[in-house]
């Protein structure tokens, strides 16, 4: 198994980045995604993209445990949007030594979309960092070959579509679609189940995504064949968002259940046939 794991920001949603750091490490986690900026308008903001009192307690605490940072999150690309003011987003990234950029496509203009995505792209890379297009059903953006056909379009060799279990399950994803990605264009994905069946409207997936995922092998995701689509060496971000189970259970044990439970499974997914 040459994977690598990093614990998503939605799995620990309610810590500090920096216990969030600390956990990674305390689990098992090679690495660790972060959220700058909000998913949601009702969503508060980051401290840690305007203070660099935090800013400085997160580096500490990678430069303490070695772990890295996967991902920063999360960009939302929208007819107005003007990419310029994603670079003191980017530029914290690249402090912190970041990889990789969730990016939503929130713009129903493909071709306009594509144009601000390779400028998105542009930017980032000046800070070292790829842009990662999420495909989810209920945004502008709907499936794989949607993210792949704008990346493609795009043309920057930093650009790259983003696999979620969830998303790629709920729309229609097959292993197929993940093969015909070149594996250039596949930086990172997430793991996680989901329940089935399920609510198929917007407000029920997403109630699911942000809150109600599952841990690998508690619900109907066919994960063994995604994982066996995907390139052997890729980074796998844990993102079992469970906002009840939360109530009950603390962060630490939930990261270190769900990397046990996602371990196994991609064990399974890679036995010699």
């Amino acid at each position: 198994m040459t994977h690598k794991f990093s614990l998503a920001f939605l799995t620990t949603h309610e810590v500090t980045p920096q216990e969030a750091v600390r956990i990674a490490a305390a689990t098992g986690y090679d690495l660790v995604g972060l959220r700058f900026l909000p998913a949601a308008p009702t969503e508060a903001s980051y401290p840690i993209l305007t203070d660099r009192a935090v800013e400085a307690e997160v580096k500490a605490a990678l430069d303490v445990t070695g772990i890295g940072v996967a991902d920063i999150e999360i960009v939302r690309l929208k007819p107005d949007t003007q990419v310029e003011a994603f670079r003191p987003f980017l530029a914290l990234g690249q402090r912190l030594g970041a990889k990789n950029v969730l990016v939503a496509g929130d713009d129903a203009n493909h071709a306009r979309l594509t144009e601000t995505f390779a400028a998105f792209c542009d930017l980032a890379a000046e800070h070292g960092l790829t842009g990662d297009l999420e495909f989810m059903p209920w945004t502008n953006v709907k499936t794989l070959p949607d993210a792949q056909r704008i990346v493609e379009d795009a043309g920057r060799a930093n650009g790259g579509v983003l696999i979620d279990a969830l998303h790629w399950d709920r729309a229609g994803g097959t292993a197929a679609q993940i093969r015909a990605l070149p594996p250039a264009r596949i930086h990172y994905a997430q793991l996680c189940d989901g329940p089935k069946p399920y609510d198929p409207t917007d407000a029920g997936m997403i109630e699911v995504a942000r809150g109600a995922r599952l841990l690998p092998g508690d619900g109907g995701i066919d994960l063994v064949t995604m994982v066996q689509a995907l390139p052997r060496d890729l980074v796998l971000s844990v993102e079992i968002a469970q906002l009840e189970k939360a109530r009950t259970v603390d962060a630490q044990t939930r990261a270190a259940e769900a990397l046990q439970r996602s371990k196994a499974l991609v064990a399974q997914a890679c036995q010699p046939s």
